[in-house]
């Protein structure tokens, strides 16, 4: 990892940003990430998705090297009072230009502290049966709960199992 990178959290974002984190989220689209969006993903679309993600019970950060957004993370608190202790993380992404530099690693630090410092006990996520992410759930030592075939259509219109993971904290 770059020793001149940081993680920043947003409580507020500025056009430039909501360009830049834009812009990664259609790079990183194009390059086959199961993020929730097909490619061709359109500007227009990604500007509109990032207008909405800070809202009461979302948080997000981003990761910033030579002053360029390479990646985000965001953590959704559970809002109702029988989930007050957990949360999910969701939409962990690093730009492709910029993988294998420990960005994921840290940023999943990140929102697992947060989300000790919300007084939340469980984390949940899901993820693409068989992309690279597995690996580093599993390695932070997040537990596979279970899989759901043909459960998100990719860009080439084939559908792939999800697999969804849970940590204790």
């Amino acid at each position: 990892m770059k020793n001149n990178m940081a993680i920043l959290k947003l409580k507020s974002m500025e056009p430039a940003m909501l360009n830049e984190l834009s812009e990664m989220l259609i790079n990183v689209v194009e390059d086959g990430a199961s993020v929730g969006f097909l490619a061709p993903l359109r500007m227009k679309e990604a500007v509109e998705y990032w207008e909405q993600v800070i809202s009461p019970g979302v948080m997000l950060w981003i990761a910033v090297m030579e002053e360029k957004i390479v990646g985000t993370i965001q953590l959704h608190l559970a809002m109702k009072a029988n989930g007050s202790h957990r949360a999910e993380v969701a939409k962990l992404m690093v730009h492709p230009s910029y993988r294998r530099n420990g960005i994921a690693r840290l940023l999943m630090q990140t929102v697992e502290s947060a989300a000790k410092a919300e007084g939340r006990s469980l984390l949940i996520l899901d993820t693409r049966l068989g992309d690279p992410s597995n690996e580093l759930y599993k390695s932070l030592g997040y537990i596979e709960a279970g899989q759901i075939p043909n459960y998100a259509k990719s860009s080439n219109g084939h559908l792939d199992a999800t697999v969804f993971y849970y940590k204790q904290i």
